[in-house]
């Protein structure tokens, strides 16, 4: 598996989004504000305006992906290494793979492992989608 094959996995960042709203909420949006199903979808790309509690939400919100600069595939990618890798990744090697600077490597190395702490569940069933990264 390499960084290319996820991008021809998912070429944009809408195939993502809709990998994790798949994910996340087997394609039925839940306002991780107040737990509601009650939504409009916003014309906004792969938003959704909250008619409980009047927010607006996406599938990054309370995830380590909310407000990221960098791409998600990379994001997926990173993941991808960091739990099937047999050795600790470091930030440098990460950085290398994904090519970006060995700070934001550290800083994705850092999300993963305190979500793997938390047991969280995303990524847990993004580490877990064997058909897709681990081929």
């Amino acid at each position: 598996m390499t960084l290319e094959d996820i991008y021809n996995q998912f070429p944009t960042k809408t195939d993502c989004i809709n990998y994790l709203e798949k994910l996340r909420w087997v394609n039925k949006p839940i306002c991780p504000y107040c737990n509601s199903n009650n939504f409009t979808q916003l014309k906004e790309e792969n938003r959704y305006h909250c008619n409980t509690c009047n927010t607006s939400y996406s599938v990054t919100v309370e995830t380590m992906f909310h407000k990221t600069k960098i791409d998600l595939q990379k994001w997926f990618y990173s993941i991808h290494l960091i739990i099937n890798h047999p050795n600790i990744i470091t930030a440098r090697f990460l950085a290398k793979k994904i090519n970006t600077t060995k700070d934001t490597a550290w800083r994705i190395i850092k999300e993963v492992k305190n979500s793997l702490i938390k047991q969280d569940d995303l990524v847990n069933k993004i580490s877990k989608d064997e058909k897709r990264f681990n081929t």
